[in-house]
């Protein structure tokens, strides 16, 4: 089960973007890494092609996994995330500093 699930709001622990905040928009699981909106900006340069035209754009890079920490949606703080399993027999997420289940958002 993964821990950082796309919709969730995380916080950058290292790194030059240290302590920025934002969604996760992309889980890119196969490299363990996540894309965050709005922090590690990017410049990539775009080469002319038939309907775009050329130029510079800035792009949020994918950061790895082990640079993010989950803000818990009820305590407010960064915190760990573990794994157990709730009432029907499936897996949950829970917060490791207040105890509190989190929801699932998406996958």
């Amino acid at each position: 089960m993964r821990k950082i699930r796309r919709g969730d709001e995380v916080i950058v622990i290292s790194g030059r973007n240290k302590g920025q905040t934002g969604t996760v928009r992309a889980n890119l699981t196969e490299q363990d890494r996540v894309v965050v909106e709005g922090v590690n900006i990017i410049i990539k340069h775009i080469k002319a092609g038939r309907a775009r035209q050329a130029g510079r754009v800035e792009v949020e890079g994918p950061l790895h996994i082990s640079n993010v920490k989950l803000i818990c949606p009820s305590c407010g703080k960064p915190t760990r995330v573990g794994v157990r399993a709730n009432e029907a027999g499936k897996n949950s997420r829970y917060c490791k500093t207040c105890d509190a289940t989190i929801p699932q958002g998406e996958l």
